[in-house]
């Protein structure tokens, strides 16, 4: 009989993985013909998609829930302000660790690439556009991506955010004959997540096929003359999740090791998936039920953190990649082009949010640095390869920076984070069905002994006893 550990779903991932890489390098060891490229691409695609699929319909329930119950919860507005400072915080760390690196690699001293390869790209990040594309065009946020195959459909989630928030405070406000709405609304978020839970325990099968094609498509050919550049960017981020973050966790009394053995799933998805907005629904999943953030407030800074907080895409590979850029044409920085830097990174993520995050991020800091947008078109060659660490370590801090605001404000569970990682491979919903039973006893309990005057044990009762959401009410209930 296998330990529990080495059959949960973290053991499927990895193992997914293992298989993975065996069938991406068989895959490059045979001809094209053989078609086992194109099953993983076409298995790994699907899986993506899949997780994409559910990103709308789970910001939009998820974030009106969340505001109509953020009504129990103490301090809303603080957790709010204090997930923005923490995510601008752990950016500013970060880009001047990344500026650090930069200086001390050299990345673009000596690079062999062919300057006939620098190209500007075909879209670029202002902070114009940013303003503009906070407003919704549609009630849907619903746009177009523009490539050179055509246009496709999109959603901004940004401005899906936008929405969801306005129409959950519109509630809020209309009071009684909103309520029908609100419990509509989640249950279909129950609904949702469900789904989101068959699409999740594919998994093991969509990291498969995802890191077998990543192997097969990328060898160590196409670093080439980039790879001190790769090299520099993949110590950043290690810098950024190996020592960054550890010492976040630490500050605020948040184990390091079971932090990161209960994001495991997350941060292995990211570097597969590539995908922070694919991953999204995961990580919410994993905030609420292995880091014991309440779902009213995870429901809130997950999304926020997955279209605003890019510690990968919007401060590392900015920074390494400016100094690059003006390394390989020979341009001098001064300390207020460092300072610049830095303002960009941590402003500019917003920026670039419901955008494809580290290509107009570059953008962005090269253009108000001055130096040549050309110059993006020379790291094109690696951006998979980079874009793998980056996506991870996004998602990672995605679900720390949730953790460390309410472990700050007193509403985290703290038994969260005892023994051993609790277990994805139960259907969420059934258990919060269970849950929701158990809270109408402990409710109608409660009551009754409020009256002979101690409703504030039978309180700490029902904290105990439910699951993620009622511990959203217990926070409520928390003086702060």
């Amino acid at each position: 009989m296998l330990p529990a550990w080495a059959t949960g779903f973290g053991a499927q991932v990895i193992y997914g993985l293992i298989i993975g890489l065996i069938l991406g390098f068989i895959a490059r060891g045979t001809a094209d013909g053989s078609g086992l490229r194109a099953v993983l691409d076409s298995v790994g695609g699907a899986y993506v998609q899949l997780l994409k699929l559910m990103v709308p319909p789970l910001v939009v329930t998820a974030v009106i829930t969340s505001v109509a119950n953020l009504r129990k919860v103490t301090n809303a507005a603080r957790l709010a302000v204090s997930t923005l400072l923490w995510f601008a915080a752990t950016s500013l760390i970060s880009v001047i660790a990344g500026i650090l690196i930069g200086l001390w690699v050299k990345p673009g001293v000596g690079a062999g690439v062919d300057a006939a390869a620098a190209e500007a790209p075909s879209s670029t990040g202002s902070w114009w556009a940013f303003l503009a594309g906070v407003v919704p065009e549609n009630i849907l946020g619903l746009g177009v991506n523009l490539s050179e195959d055509g246009a496709d459909p999109a959603f901004n989630v940004l401005q899906l955010l936008v929405i969801s928030i306005a129409l959950g405070i519109a509630a809020v406000k209309v009071g009684s004959p909103a309520e029908p709405f609100l419990r509509g609304t989640e249950s279909l978020l129950q609904i949702i997540q469900k789904v989101l839970w068959w699409i999740i325990r594919l998994a093991p099968i969509g990291t498969a096929a995802l890191i077998g094609r990543a192997v097969a498509e990328y060898g160590w050919d196409a670093l080439g003359s980039l790879g001190k550049f790769t090299i520099a960017i993949y110590i950043g981020l290690i810098v950024v999740i190996g020592v960054i973050y550890p010492a976040v966790l630490r500050l605020n009394g948040i184990p390091v090791g079971a932090f990161f053995s209960r994001v495991w799933p997350v941060t292995s998805l990211g570097f597969v998936t590539r995908s922070s907005m694919g991953v999204m629904p995961v990580t919410q999943r994993v905030t609420e039920r292995r880091l014991g953030v309440p779902r009213e407030y995870a429901s809130f800074a997950v999304p926020l953190g997955a279209t605003t907080k890019m510690d990968g895409c919007a401060a590392i590979y900015p920074a390494i990649a400016a100094l690059f850029v003006a390394q390989f044409y020979g341009l001098e920085l001064g300390m207020t082009d460092y300072l610049l830097i830095v303002i960009v990174s941590v402003l500019g993520s917003a920026a670039t949010a419901g955008t494809t995050g580290a290509t107009v991020m570059l953008t962005l800091t090269l253009s108000t640095l001055g130096l040549p947008l050309e110059g993006v078109g020379l790291l094109l060659a690696v951006e998979p390869i980079v874009d793998m660490g980056r996506t991870a370590v996004n998602v990672t801090g995605q679900a720390l920076v949730p953790a460390v605001v309410a472990k700050r404000a007193g509403i985290i569970d703290p038994a969260a984070f005892e023994g051993e990682p609790r277990s994805l491979d139960d259907d969420p919903a059934d258990s919060e069905s269970g849950a929701v039973a158990d809270s109408t006893g402990s409710e109608s309990a409660g009551s009754t002994t409020a009256a002979a005057g101690s409703a504030s044990d039978a309180g700490r009762e029902a904290s105990q006893s439910n699951e993620s959401g009622d511990r959203g009410r217990a926070g409520a209930s928390s003086p702060r």
